[in-house]
């Protein structure tokens, strides 16, 4: 049988011009010691995500011996993708002139740290400068120049992204509830990005303000609950920096933390 013979019968893991979004990416699923590319972690992250969105162990179980640091780099990224679809259903009633504040019920108010000074912004300027920050500083070389391996440092600043990030959900939630709802309905982020937090300690659990049901009310369970064997950093202790303890207006160091 001749190599042209052989390839044919691997299947094309491409998508084609024109193919129909039902068709996108259909195709075998593979383990993750198969996959052959730098981006393997990427690509196992979002095959998990198309086998079933709502399954959140799943998604989030690493494989043996993955290293925790690119799995949790990995996920950000994903969590910034994906919000970007629910910021652009949010520009449809998140205007300015209605949400002149980046708000989460009446008692948060969050300044935008996209500025040389930190201040308010309107909530769905805010919502694009945090994604813009966010992708700015995980495809940042001096940072993240590998995504096979990251250093203790670099790793230490997901916890900023992680909260800055989590105001765009909290926000949908208070004062976008229908749209919220249709998105969470629809991909299930919001509650795989709690878990993530909480089981990684990326966010204090007093800022996890969207009631997640079943997360939430059991916080403890979540972050002591290990998926898988995982290979862990000597270091397991993140900087998040300050976080504002009770349900006030956002400090300004908290805004501004590397």
């Amino acid at each position: 049988m001749s190599d042209l013979q052989i390839n044919t019968k691997l299947p094309l893991r491409r998508n084609r011009p024109g193919s129909k979004a039902k068709d996108w990416c259909h195709w075998p699923e593979e383990t993750s010691e198969n996959m052959d590319s730098l981006y393997h972690i990427q690509q196992y992250i979002q095959q998990s995500i198309r086998r079933d969105s709502s399954d959140i162990d799943f998604i989030l179980k690493a494989p043996d011996q993955q290293d925790e640091g690119v799995w949790k780099y990995e996920h950000l990224r994903q969590f910034c993708l994906e919000l970007n679809d629910l910021t652009v259903l949010l520009q449809k009633e998140c205007l300015p002139e209605t949400c002149s504040q980046m708000t989460a019920t009446e008692q948060w108010i969050f300044l935008c740290a996209a500025h040389k000074n930190p201040k308010e912004c309107p909530a769905i300027d805010y919502t694009r400068h945090t994604l813009d920050g966010a992708a700015s500083l995980l495809n940042s070389n001096k940072y993240f120049p590998s995504r096979i391996s990251i250093k203790e440092t670099s790793i230490a600043k997901l916890g900023s992204v992680c909260r800055r990030i989590y105001r765009i959900f909290s926000h949908a939630y208070y004062h976008h509830r229908p749209i919220y709802d249709e998105f969470e309905g629809r991909t299930h982020l919001c509650r795989r990005f709690t878990v993530f937090a909480l089981r990684y300690g990326l966010i204090p659990k007093d800022n996890l303000i969207v009631p997640i049901h079943g997360v939430n009310q059991d916080i403890t369970t979540i972050m002591h609950q290990q998926t898988s064997p995982i290979k862990a950093h000597s270091n397991q202790s993140l900087k998040n920096g300050d976080s504002p303890p009770s349900p006030t207006v956002a400090a300004t160091q908290a805004e501004s933390d590397a």
